[in-house]
């Protein structure tokens, strides 16, 4: 658990089923505070981008369903809410893949993200310039079509849709997929920054393990729809087990696959 503050969102062991035969989700369990930044991580495939749909309560769409455990946010249940139901509540998902809709100008975008608010067009207005603020990139392209923007435009585009909707906690699925490095770095000092500024809370899905533990303070790591490891972002980082499988960085001699296999089947990997 993060130090920062009392629980936020608590997943208490939750199991996840699609078609009612697929298990992917084994006993998930983890907790963000309150202005905490939390790291869920793991190879593609391990169940990150699961985790956070169980969460956003968007797995009904892919035939997905929560068969065991529950969800908490603020200490209520909200695993039986709908999508729209949680966003009112100040949760929002930044899907992996960016999806915006490419038909729509910039602004158009960021504006559908203000569709659950009743506070009026002032205060939607104000929260449009507080995101040209942390983007002010999107402020120059506000009249062009999405589509035609760039990547590291349409995930600015992506983070500040989720940002209109005035929320506590933004769940960011894979925010580091397709971009140049320097983009990846630019996209996270916003998350830095709305963390710090807006008392944002984060929970990130990402395969980028280095990027992701410089900028949260606490971490789990996911492997075959389970969490194998768990810790603050330093502690984690400077392990040699997440260091060799994450990172591809080793302080030893390489090992050999047979060496590989049976080092990740190692009591204490999974304990």
């Amino acid at each position: 658990m993060t130090e920062n503050g009392s629980p936020l969102l608590t997943v208490n062991n939750i199991e996840v089923i699609y078609d009612h035969v697929i298990l992917v989700l084994k006993g998930v369990s983890l907790e963000v505070s309150e202005g905490g930044v939390v790291a869920l991580l793991g190879a593609n495939g391990a169940g990150k981008s699961t985790t956070l749909k169980a969460i956003s309560n968007l797995l009904g769409a892919e035939r997905g369903d929560v068969t065991k455990g529950n969800i908490e946010y603020r200490g209520e249940r909200i695993d039986k809410l709908t999508p729209s139901d949680l966003v009112k509540k100040g949760v929002v998902q930044v899907m992996e893949g960016r999806h915006c809709f490419e038909h729509l100008t910039v602004e158009e975008n960021l504006l559908t993200g203000a569709y659950t608010r009743t506070d009026g067009a002032s205060a939607i207005n104000q929260s449009l310039e507080k995101v040209y603020h942390y983007f002010p990139g999107l402020k120059e392209r506000r009249t062009s079509q999405a589509g035609y923007t760039s990547g590291g435009e349409q995930q600015m585009t992506a983070v500040g849709r989720a940002l209109m909707a005035n929320p506590t906690m933004i769940l960011l699925d894979e925010p580091s997929m397709g971009l140049a490095p320097q983009l990846v770095e630019e996209i996270f000092e916003i998350v830095d920054a709305l963390n710090k500024n807006e008392g944002v809370s984060f929970l990130l899905a990402e395969q980028n393990t280095m990027v992701a533990l410089k900028h949260a303070d606490f971490g789990y790591i996911l492997e075959n729809g389970r969490v194998v490891m768990e810790g603050d972002a330093k502690s984690l980082a400077e392990n040699e087990d997440v260091k060799e499988f994450y990172l591809g960085l080793s302080s030893g001699a390489r090992k050999s696959f047979r060496d590989v296999k049976h080092y990740r089947r190692r009591k204490r990997w999974l304990a």
